[in-house]
């Protein structure tokens, strides 16, 4: 592979990261305006696959390539939906409504470790001893950062939630990994399909337990932004980079997050940042650094 590709792919992956990580941001103020938890993550993704529309029917080749699927992959990209979006997006919505920031974050940085755990059994894919380490150090530097974690009357709900995000974004990089390998399937129709499914049985479970709230003006434009540019737009940059990215690569990419949110919420939120935890965001970015210079 030229590494100008590489290169490529790793910026790609590192600017979803800076996009996601924004989100968390306006997730918390959506869910501060009582919307929803699960109904918000429907609309979000909802949305988003209906920006993804036009731009599908307007190309003759997803046009083709939606033509061509066949029932084995109607399937695949169902199941990767009802995984990466039913279960994953709408539990770290639920979690955050629970929880605060930071221990859901901690809890999501965990997800390196068990993608590689799960890649050794599933797809074979072992991390060398090296990346091995990386993310040791970047899990070290996490719960450097977040332990001890003093809070109080903690909802089982929002644990319960952020381990089923835990556990199904985990899954998904392997999924998505797999499925982006194949040549058939264009990145884009990974997303317009998965995504539709997703979404679409988001907004119908949300809708019928919880309703839709009242969004504001600023709501609604909460919801359009994350639905144009870090959903529509990043998931289908992301699924690019699923075709040259290693799964653990991917993951410990997004450990990138953790630091980041802290980032932005010192920057937005007013939050300050201790020596304890600049020294935790330090060994995350070590732990990035060995991850890609001993590749898979």
């Amino acid at each position: 592979m030229p590494p100008s590709n590489r290169l490529t792919a790793l910026l790609q992956a590192l600017l979803v990261t800076v996009l996601w990580s924004t989100s968390w941001v306006l997730i918390k103020i959506g869910l501060r305006n009582d919307l929803p938890a699960l109904s918000f993550a429907g609309m979000r993704y909802g949305m988003a696959f209906l920006f993804l529309l036009p731009a599908v029917l307007a190309s003759p080749r997803e046009r083709a390539i939606l033509k061509s699927l066949t029932r084995q992959d109607w399937l695949t990209l169902a199941l990767l939906g009802v995984v990466i979006y039913t279960f994953a997006q709408s539990a770290q919505f639920i979690s955050l409504a629970y929880l605060p920031s930071a221990t859901v974050s901690l809890l999501l940085n965990l997800s390196p470790a068990v993608v590689g755990m799960m890649s050794v059994f599933w797809w074979h894919e072992r991390a060398s001893k090296m990346q091995w380490f990386g993310i040791a150090l970047s899990l070290g530097g996490t719960l450097l950062y977040f332990l001890p974690i003093v809070e109080g009357g903690l909802a089982l709900a929002g644990i319960v939630a952020a381990l089923v995000a835990l556990t199904t974004n985990s899954a998904s990089t392997l999924m998505g990994r797999r499925i982006n390998l194949q040549s058939h399937l264009s990145p884009l129709t990974i997303t317009f399909v998965s995504m539709g499914i997703g979404s679409g049985l988001m907004l119908l479970s949300g809708g019928l337990l919880y309703g839709f709230g009242n969004p504001s003006l600023s709501d609604w434009g909460i919801i359009a932004w994350m639905a144009l540019v870090n959903t529509a737009f990043a998931y289908t940059l992301w699924n690019q980079t699923q075709r040259t990215l290693s799964p653990v690569e991917s993951s410990i990419i997004l450990n990138l997050m953790m630091p980041l949110i802290a980032f932005l919420a010192w920057v937005f939120l007013g939050e300050t940042l201790s020596v304890k935890e600049i020294g935790g965001l330090l060994l995350v970015g070590a732990g990035v650094l060995i991850v890609q210079g001993y590749k898979v």
